[in-house]
């Protein structure tokens, strides 16, 4: 996955994947109410972002024990994202429909960086 014939971050489809989930949630955050702009939506939109940022991250990292913890943060970002979407739905800030979307969309990121970071201990 991070060996040969990929030289970039952005070559990475698990980055673009987590890049395109921050898209979403970013636009779907911005019906939030107004009182949450420094509440549920900064943490929602800092979890999501994080996400990416850390696989660029541990891309550059030379070590493979680094790039494992980097990829490993941008695991647990990605879960505290689906946290804070689970709970947008039920305060009523996103309907059902656009909470499984970007559900099926966060376990696709998932499923991503699992196989990432597998492919990195062999």
């Amino acid at each position: 996955m991070a060996k040969e014939g990929i030289s970039s971050f952005e070559n990475l489809t698990v980055w673009q994947e987590s890049q395109d989930l921050a898209v979403v949630v970013y636009r779907a955050s911005e019906s939030f109410p107004k009182d949450e702009q420094f509440g549920l939506t900064s943490q929602l939109r800092r979890a999501v972002s994080s996400v990416s940022a850390n696989i660029a991250e541990g891309f550059g990292r030379t070590a493979t024990k680094d790039k494992l913890h980097f990829y490993t943060i941008a695991y647990g970002s990605l879960l505290e994202t689906k946290n804070f979407l689970y709970l947008s739905e039920k305060l009523g800030y996103i309907d059902d429909n656009t909470l499984n979307q970007l559900i099926e969309q966060s376990i696709k990121c998932q499923k991503l960086i699992n196989a990432f970071k597998a492919g990195l201990r062999r």
